[in-house]
């Protein structure tokens, strides 16, 4: 389902909801805090830049807590008067003073922050890990460690460690000038020995810094969940969980928890690591072709794809006879006017336009990304096998549409029981699977790459 179909069932949930706050539709008895939220027509909400909160990408405002926040002043039927900080405490202080109606730290949420506000139901859950550069020693207890672990302050991390201090007293150093991501950075560079992170924020810099290890996991398993002004009623708080309880339902919480984790929660560290070297030594020689024939596509979204196909080696072949960077087929080739598919710039031109040809074969009610990740998987194993996947989603109650869905059915074309049931049979679906969430990943590193000016 788009994602503005979603929207539009969010608000409607909402005004039935709004019904039900008041004794009835025409009686003005919702809650104050609600009440006064929607005359005034906006949310206030404080949150932190990062790549797992709020951050100004190419196509504006994105980040998984941003869309989250966004949702839910569309279910309200207000706007979103969003408030980046960079303080975790200063963030707090505004939301205790009344300034803020909402606080999204994309951080866990700590014993010592439960005593001090309301929280709306946990969405997530996060471990807590010790992280180390790899090659150097690991450690596996906090007691032994030589070097403090660096920390932001006032986050879940500074507060955990904080109450483990009394073990030793040097352990925790905190700071204001990096923010989580940072302090990952520089472990990654040997400029501290250690810090604390979270799962989700490991997972999103393990893709740019491969050498980052995790020693122990202080925490298995803390919530996420926004803060509230405990000085107001829970009306603001009822509509929250009437949020995450419909979003839920609907499935865009799994939709919008795929398109940022989804293809990170698996790590490699030997992939990662070549993979960066070969974009910072190789890619350099077909950076210009991949532009030139990217189209409307994103050039390193492409030159992804061919790192998976090939590794950026034009004179590669595989054991069914696909050659060059894109790996053409041969009836592929001469469907692209490709003669010499080990000739660099013709498996790129021919790669590209089959790719694109693909992406307008797939549904037009299909929106992004989706769209992009089932034409990616229709490259690997072809478009009617891609078909016969939407086909099995649908017959077992999934949403053809929507790519988390059909990704759980594609190794079901490996499997008897169903592939006997489809119209084009066996695939090996498992392998398409992987391929698209190795080109994400691939995809991801690009970005950060270039934008660091590193290829």
């Amino acid at each position: 389902m788009p994602l503005q179909q979603y929207k539009k069932r969010l608000k409607t949930t909402f005004f039935i909801a709004l019904c039900f706050f008041a004794s009835s539709c025409g009686s003005p008895t919702v809650p104050n805090a609600l009440l006064s939220l929607i005359e005034r027509g906006s949310i206030k909400v404080g949150t932190l830049y990062g790549a797992a909160t709020y951050y100004n990408g190419a196509e504006g405002p994105q980040g998984f807590e941003y869309e989250l926040l966004a949702g839910f002043s569309d279910y309200v039927g207000v706007t979103l008067d969003l408030y980046p900080f960079y303080s975790y405490d200063a963030m707090l202080e505004q939301l205790a003073e009344g300034n803020l109606d909402i606080v999204a730290t994309g951080d866990a949420v700590t014993d010592a922050l439960l005593m001090r506000f309301t929280y709306g139901p946990a969405y997530q859950t996060v471990a807590q890990h010790l992280v180390y550069r790899a090659g150097t020693t690991r450690p596996r207890e906090l007691d032994s460690l030589v070097d403090p672990v660096v920390a932001v302050s006032g986050s879940s991390q500074a507060q955990l460690l904080a109450v483990l201090n009394g073990a030793s007293e040097s352990l925790l150093v905190t700071t204001e000038d990096s923010d989580a991501e940072e302090l990952l950075q520089k472990v990654a560079t040997g400029e501290i020995a250690y810090t604390l992170a979270d799962s989700n924020r490991l997972a999103l810099q393990r893709r740019r810094h491969p050498n980052l290890a995790v020693g122990l996991t202080v925490r298995e398993e803390m919530p996420m969940a926004w803060a509230l002004n405990p000085e107001l009623d829970d009306s603001i708080k009822a509509a929250i969980i009437e949020y995450f309880g419909t979003v839920h339902q609907s499935g865009w919480f799994t939709v919008l928890e795929e398109k940022y984790f989804g293809h990170i929660r698996q790590f490699d560290y030997v992939d990662s690591r070549a993979f960066n070297q070969s974009a910072e030594s190789l890619l350099k020689d077909y950076k210009s072709m991949f532009q030139q024939y990217a189209g409307d596509l994103d050039w390193r979204l492409l030159a992804a794809m061919s790192y998976q196909e090939s590794h950026w080696d034009p004179d590669a072949i595989s054991r069914t006879g696909v050659r060059g960077l894109m790996m053409l087929t041969m009836d592929t080739a001469n469907d692209w006017d490709v003669e010499d598919r080990t000739d660099a710039e013709q498996s790129i031109r021919g790669g590209s336009r089959y790719f694109a040809s693909l992406l307008g074969r797939i549904p037009a009610r299909i929106g992004d990304p989706d769209r992009t990740w089932m034409a990616m998987a229709a490259y690997n194993l072809g478009l009617g096998h891609l078909e016969d996947a939407r086909i099995l989603t649908e017959r077992q109650g999934g949403n053809p549409d929507l790519w988390v869905d059909v990704k759980q059915r594609l190794p079901q074309l490996r499997q008897k029981k169903y592939y006997r049931t489809t119209r084009y049979g066996y695939a090996r679906g498992d392998e398409a699977l992987q391929y698209v969430d190795n080109i994400r990943r691939y995809y991801d590193s690009l970005l950060w790459l270039d934008e660091q000016g590193r290829i």
